[in-house]
């Protein structure tokens, strides 16, 4: 039998609150995937590939963009990362704080 997974629920924004906010908000964010906060941090995530050309005069392996019709699906899950952390965090305010943002 598969473990039962606890579903947090979000924690709504209060601008009184932001600093206890952020807390939580960081830990609902980990719970739902590693990567997450570092999304919110650094921006979207770039999914890259080995770039194989026959000019590469380093030993180091360069990285270049992998284009889209190449990803995987978990290329696919990463790169959606940045649209659940946008959904989640809007989910999280209230009308009026949500008019300001958009």
């Amino acid at each position: 039998m598969a473990p039962k997974m606890f579903k947090s629920k979000v924690p709504m924004f209060s601008a009184e609150d932001y600093d206890d906010w952020k807390i939580r908000m960081q830990t609902h964010l980990f719970s739902m995937n590693d990567e997450m906060w570092s999304v919110i941090e650094d921006g979207p995530l770039v999914i890259e590939k080995p770039n194989t050309s026959n000019d590469q005069t380093t030993e180091t392996v360069q990285v270049i963009p992998k284009p889209k019709n190449e990803w995987t699906d978990e290329d696919k899950r990463r790169a959606n990362l940045d649209n659940i952390d946008k959904n989640t965090i809007y989910h999280t305010l209230d009308k009026t704080v949500f008019s300001k943002i958009k």
